[in-house]
């Protein structure tokens, strides 16, 4: 969902889901300096909340979380038909190894600089993300 900025313009949402309070800060820091609206969630289950009540532009999702894993996260995003739709890029410290994407649309690996991150979230929003 975009909503009108205090100027008039859209502002795209996103939603940083991460346990680690310094990457979900990092995270937030740098997408509010490029104009988008940081939503955080610390915890799969709530990240699965947040996405069904607030319905996100985009979803930054790290996979290891408490209480419902990443992979679960996606899958529940990707089952839910009023949010299949939300593109989702995955944050890991972990290499990808081959692994397929399972419905997200990109997969970044921590720890990733300010333009890999910046990046990867403008692609999910303006549907010109690499999908690997």
């Amino acid at each position: 969902m975009v909503a009108a900025g205090g100027d008039g313009t859209m502002v795209q949402r996103v939603l940083v889901v991460d346990d680690e309070p310094d990457v979900a800060f990092l995270c937030r820091v740098n997408l509010e300096m490029e104009g988008y609206e940081v939503l955080t969630a610390d915890d799969g289950q709530t990240a699965v909340e947040v996405v069904g009540a607030e319905h996100p532009d985009a979803v930054l999702l790290d996979i290891m979380l408490p209480r419902l894993d990443g992979w679960s996260v996606l899958s529940a995003i990707r089952a839910d038909p009023s949010t299949a739709e939300i593109p989702v890029v995955i944050m890991s410290a972990k290499p990808r190894e081959g692994r397929s994407l399972e419905g997200a649309i990109e997969y970044i690996e921590k720890p990733f600089s300010r333009d890999q991150l910046v990046r990867a979230v403008r692609g999910a929003v303006t549907g010109d993300a690499s999908e690997t």
